[in-house]
């Protein structure tokens, strides 16, 4: 599909998949525009919100989530349908997310782990709005940003985000934990307990 229709959809609509989802994959595996239609049309909006999580600018992250599509439509003759196709899809942008991010010069630093807000759980997003937790997300460095995201919401183990990032585990770990002091600084800062809202 080319970038123009690409840019047509519109993210606040999230259009179902045929009843079938195995047969609209296999359309759009060969080239069927309008099974691969739904499909972008189905799973753009969650999408588009992934990007953003990753990239601040939102035309960036449009940028970065149709060059996604592409790549889904390019390897879809290699979904084998065991898992979720939206987790298969999910992957494939969290990857172009991270390569927007080197193509940026995006360098992760060493630093010390602070063991103290290593064993925290994810945050509670129910404490605060959505908005207001893309705010807190936003300022965090690129480099925290990226481990946190991969770690505490797409649920990576450190030694894959190593692999990821070309860092070692380490620097995986120093990043979550300055990240997650960070958030916990902010949200201080609001009167919430970070306690509750990034675990103990």
């Amino acid at each position: 599909m080319e970038k123009k229709q690409f840019n047509q959809f519109k993210p606040l609509k999230i259009i179902s998949l045929y009843p079938n989802q195995r047969q609209t994959i296999k359309k759009a595996v060969h080239g069927n525009r309008q099974a691969q239609e739904i499909l972008f049309n189905a799973l753009a909006p969650k999408m588009l919100g992934l990007c953003r999580q990753y990239i601040k600018d939102l035309h960036f992250a449009e940028d970065v989530m149709i060059q996604g599509f592409v790549k889904v439509f390019e390897k879809l003759d290699g979904y084998r349908h065991e898992g979720s196709f939206e987790g298969w899809v999910r992957r494939i942008m969290v990857r172009c997310c991270i390569d927007h991010l080197r193509k940026r010069q995006f360098v992760v630093l060493e630093g010390e782990i602070d063991q103290g807000v290593l064993d925290g759980s994810d945050p509670d997003q129910g404490l605060l709005d959505v908005e207001e937790v893309q705010q807190l997300i936003d300022s965090l460095p690129e480099g925290y940003r990226t481990v946190f995201l991969l770690h505490a919401i797409e649920g990576h183990p450190h030694q894959e985000i190593a692999e990821l990032l070309d860092i070692s585990e380490g620097t995986s770990k120093s990043q979550l934990s300055k990240a997650r002091k960070m958030l916990r600084d902010q949200l201080k800062l609001k009167g919430i307990s970070p306690n509750r809202s990034l675990g103990k």
